[in-house]
């Protein structure tokens, strides 16, 4: 849906979730039916495939400008997030699952601030709630995998330096902030902040169209105050977009260091 559908021609509309849940168009009644999010998801992650494959598939030891710039985002992703939470081992032991959830949230979310695309499927929780799936068996994994399944439940529920009758308050809290906490935020930060952003983009521009196309006369100064302000928002959406890939992904390595830390 355009940016300024919502406003209409006939008054003034709120924009509303009904646009999250857009009708099939593909495969309609099957197990694999294609809306417009899913089609958004799908082009997305062709996208990325192809700047990584023209990028890389022919890298040289004096790189060429497009293989330095996605050499430089690895980099990121590698050192400031990986290497930075990790240390240089599990860094890199991590680091493909990592660049995989950066990379991937970052161009499923920007399709909402690109012309006639307009959102981001990331604002629906199928996708957010798939990838903190991921994660979560990814830390759980990680942790037995390094302390051994009773040690990795014991570090998480049974803090060490905590008085034993204090358990009895902390090691519920410590299961809801590990076991179940994590998860969730992880899925409704994403998808919150890509709805909201959403829906302020369409109340700007609706409302521009509005004050433009129905009130006109000395009302349609009010579209210009609104045009500049969903110009403003976005290219802060277009920020929150970056920020919340790189929240995702450092919050990932954040839930990993803990579980595999022994002192946690």
């Amino acid at each position: 849906m355009s940016l300024l559908a919502a406003g209409g021609g006939d008054g003034f509309h709120a924009p509303g979730l009904e646009e999250f849940y857009p009708p099939s168009f593909l495969f309609v009644g099957t197990p694999f039916e294609i809306n417009r999010m899913m089609l958004l998801r799908i082009a997305a992650t062709i996208v990325l495939i192809l700047i990584f494959w023209l990028g890389l598939r022919k890298a040289r030891i004096v790189p060429t400008r497009f293989q330095s710039l996605i050499e430089m985002a690895l980099d990121f992703v590698r050192r400031d997030i990986a290497y930075g939470m990790l240390g240089k081992k599990d860094g890199d032991r991590f680091f493909p699952l990592l660049a995989a959830l950066f990379f991937g949230i970052l161009f499923l979310n920007i399709t909402k601030v690109i012309p006639f695309l307009n959102i981001s499927s990331n604002a629906n929780i199928g996708m957010p709630l798939v990838m903190a799936l991921v994660v979560y068996v990814v830390m759980i994994g990680a942790g037995i995998k390094a302390q051994g399944g009773g040690a990795y439940i014991k570090s998480q529920l049974f803090p060490a330096g905590v008085p034993k009758p204090m358990y009895l308050l902390v090691t519920p809290i410590e299961f809801v902030s590990t076991f179940i906490a994590r998860p969730v935020s992880l899925t409704l930060r994403l998808m919150f902040n890509m709805l909201v952003g959403h829906l302020l983009l369409v109340l700007c521009f609706a409302a521009t169209q509005f004050f433009f196309v129905d009130m006109g006369g000395l009302m349609g100064g009010f579209g210009i105050l609104t045009l500049l302000g969903g110009l403003f928002f976005m290219l802060f959406e277009a920020m929150v977009s970056i920020l919340q890939a790189y929240v995702f992904a450092l919050l990932t390595a954040a839930y990993i260091q803990l579980s595999v830390s022994q002192d946690h």
